[in-house]
């Protein structure tokens, strides 16, 4: 099977102190959406992407797409976004192609995912039907009430959660629909699949240049990847 793509795109990115929505914000010469629709759109088993966006902004990543795509934008469509990341998750799993096929769900915030991580997820997802990305913990977590420490929590079995997490299109929309009826607001596809499907879910090895752009800082880290890259392309 291939597999469909929903892209997020609807967010507040209240943290990030900008005038405008993050994704559209430029990173040298194209917007942060435009890199993870070109890494998707280079997929060759990718078959749709559905990006989820805010009513208000339809008109401006319509002109996105023409400007950096429009050779291949009828493969993008576009869907409004709802008031929290899973009712924009649902409304884009509404308007895929095939329910019985795979579906992925990215966050548009996060340009930097690699073809290696593309392909190491939808292999996985030939194999286990669920599959997410994620990094092991590094750092020492403790457990913290009211600014007192209480415990260290042990990190060995604790990852870090990335995008994209793929799973079969039809669990994943009657997970969502059991987290409606239950009024339960995960913060991920996976939680969701947790609390309301029997399916396990495998994780694949992601990597640390995946990051979420959240906070201003994280501009700052991504200018600095994307200078790099340009910097080797240039040195070979």
């Amino acid at each position: 099977m291939s597999y469909e793509v929903i892209l997020l795109a609807a967010g507040q990115g209240r943290r990030m102190l900008a005038s405008r929505n993050k994704i559209l914000l430029h990173f040298y010469d194209k917007p942060v959406i435009a890199y993870s629709l070109e890494r998707f759109l280079a997929d060759s088993q990718c078959e749709q992407i559905i990006l989820v966006v805010k009513e208000d902004e339809k008109k401006l990543l319509e002109e996105v797409l023409e400007t950096y795509f429009s050779d291949r934008k009828k493969l993008v469509k576009l869907v409004s976004g709802g008031k929290e990341r899973q009712d924009s998750v649902y409304q884009g799993l509404l308007h895929l192609n095939d329910l019985s096929n795979y579906v992925m769900v990215h966050d548009g915030a996060r340009p930097f995912v690699s073809a290696k991580i593309l392909e190491n997820t939808y292999a996985e997802l030939e194999v286990s039907k669920a599959a997410i990305v994620g990094m092991p913990v590094k750092d020492t977590i403790k457990k913290v009430v009211n600014g007192k420490v209480e415990k260290t929590i042990p990190r060995d079995p604790l990852w870090q959660i990335q995008t994209p997490q793929g799973f079969i299109a039809e669990e994943l929309l009657a997970a969502h629909k059991q987290a409606q009826s239950s009024h339960f607001l995960g913060t991920d596809d996976a939680s969701l699949m947790e609390a309301y499907s029997q399916r396990e879910i495998s994780l694949v090895l992601g990597s640390q240049e995946n990051i979420k752009l959240t906070t201003p800082e994280d501009l700052i880290l991504g200018e600095a990847l994307i200078s790099g890259k340009k910097g080797c392309e240039k040195s070979v």
